[in-house]
């Protein structure tokens, strides 16, 4: 039967397929969130980054759903983690979205900008402080140990504001240090998960440790990696009598991972809640799939600051999500 929910490490439950909204043109955010929650979803993924979360929250409102009933995340930006701006951070984002607390609050990455903003005053975008290559600099102290920022999500659960907290774009070495000494362990990672991105290191070691792999981009890329149009998948898709995004989703939380498939076209958002039961030959043929190209990241910001940050560490010799998997089998 299909799984409907995942249960959080605090007990705390999550719908199994959550309403992306990343990448979303002004205008559209209200219309896709409202027309997702009349048509069953309880789950949002948000974002202060996306620019868009008083959007989302005119969506909720418009919807009429009764706020209890719906798993709302949204995550502090990499403008945000030093340790003063996180309750500015949350404040805003709750004034953006019209809620008085979140379900789950995420880091949305493990990389910190050096910012240059008045004391009191929550970090924009023009507070970035370029380097010379003319990249934002990155505060690497902040982004090697994240400690003092997590401190600082913690008060907001013991507050009230979030009822979880969370990591994004954290790999196995990252998470084992800050699991040493979070006095909140983290519920769930958001990580780029797909099956041209399938990471399954990662996905096996986070089960393990019940932090719940949850997935963006879970419907894969653009160009010669893009799997959706593969005739496996169509195959299977045809048994079944849905299209092939309801398989690759299905196969997601078949491995226990939470999709977030982003849409504001009601067609697919409607389509993209319908989940099937997946046959054992079916899942092994797509296990096999996924391990049968090289694999391919949409998202990685490694290069894209000063000094060169390597995010994801998947070629270091000590620290890529292989070697520590490794290291405890």
């Amino acid at each position: 039967m299909t799984q409907t929910h995942f249960t959080l490490s605090n007990g705390k439950k999550i719908p199994s397929i959550g309403l992306g909204t990343w990448q979303s043109a002004p205008g559209e955010v209200a219309k896709a969130v409202e027309y997702a929650l009349k048509n069953g979803y309880r789950h949002l993924d948000c974002a202060w980054a996306y620019g868009n979360e008083a959007e989302v929250g005119q969506g909720i409102k418009a919807s009429g759903v009764p706020r209890e009933e719906i798993f709302v995340t949204s995550k502090l930006f990499e403008l945000h983690h030093h340790p003063e701006h996180v309750p500015l951070a949350i404040k805003d984002t709750l004034k953006n979205l019209g809620l008085e607390y979140l379900d789950l609050y995420l880091l949305h990455w493990n990389i910190n900008l050096e910012v240059d903003a008045p004391a009191g005053v929550l970090p924009r975008n023009e507070h970035r402080v370029k380097g010379s290559s003319g990249k934002f600099k990155l505060d690497v102290a902040l982004s090697d140990d994240v400690t003092p920022t997590w401190r600082e999500m913690e008060k907001l659960v013991d507050q009230g504001l979030v009822k979880s907290i969370g990591i994004s774009n954290f790999n196995i070495n990252r998470t084992k240090k800050l699991l040493k000494e979070a006095r909140i362990k983290p519920v769930a990672d958001q990580v780029e998960l797909s099956i041209q991105n399938p990471q399954p290191e990662l996905v096996a070691w986070l089960k393990k440790n019940d932090i719940l792999p949850q997935g963006y981009t879970p419907l894969g890329g653009t160009g010669k990696t893009n799997l959706r149009d593969n005739e496996q998948i169509k195959k299977i898709a045809d048994v079944h009598g849905v299209q092939t995004a309801n398989i690759l989703l299905s196969w997601l939380v078949s491995r226990g991972i939470n999709p977030l498939p982003k849409s504001v076209t009601p067609e697919r958002i409607a389509n993209n809640l319908k989940l099937v039961d997946l046959t054992k030959e079916q899942l092994e043929e797509l296990d096999a799939l996924s391990k049968s190209h090289p694999q391919q990241r949409v998202c990685d910001q490694s290069d894209s600051f000063e000094p060169t940050y390597d995010i994801y560490q998947e070629n270091d010799p000590e620290f890529s999500d292989k070697v520590q998997f490794a290291k405890e089998q």
